[in-house]
């Protein structure tokens, strides 16, 4: 059990690292500590250094001369399997409203979900808002809800959820 909260621990720390390296200009691990206490998130040195390395974020100059930390995205398809892992581990429903998704997640997944759709950008998505297990995925349209929802459904563990693939 005590692994299990470690690995979730992990995984938010690392989708909040993500976030904040997106969001803002941070340049060294000093700065990313500090920015990861601010948000509420405790971790050493150490662990900062090793996430770096696992997320393979790189110093990157960006348009006004700065140099930043960024995720280094070597191949977009890699991404694309972190999401449907994440989707097949996490997502228990989904219901489309119009151009909008709820998804239903086991507890405390509705972030780190929401942290790995933002990140890819799929033109399907124009954002997401996310709390403890429901995340809420806008389209720009109702076909791009249903082609979110399509493609999460496939990905959904059906097992686990007891739907078919083929239901909507």
């Amino acid at each position: 059990m005590k692994q299990e909260v470690n690995i979730r621990e992990k995984e938010l720390r690392q989708a909040k690292i993500e976030q904040l390296i997106t969001k803002q200009i941070i340049s060294n691990q000093d700065d990313l500590l500090k920015a990861l206490k601010k948000a509420g998130i405790s971790a050493t040195q150490a662990t900062i250094s090793r996430d770096i390395r696992e997320m393979q974020i790189v110093k990157q100059q960006d348009g006004d001369g700065h140099l930043r930390y960024v995720v280094f995205k070597e191949q977009n398809q890699a991404e694309w399997l972190r999401l449907y892992k994440a989707i097949y581990d996490f997502v228990i429903e989904i219901t489309q409203v119009e151009f909008v998704n709820v998804v239903k997640t086991m507890p405390r997944n509705a972030n780190v979900l929401a942290a790995i759709i933002d990140d890819l950008k799929p033109e399907c998505v124009a954002g997401t808002i996310a709390g403890y297990d429901t995340l809420v995925v806008i389209s720009p349209s109702a076909d791009a809800a249903l082609e979110f929802k399509k493609m999460a459904i496939e990905h959904i563990n059906h097992d686990a959820i007891g739907i078919a693939p083929e239901d909507d």
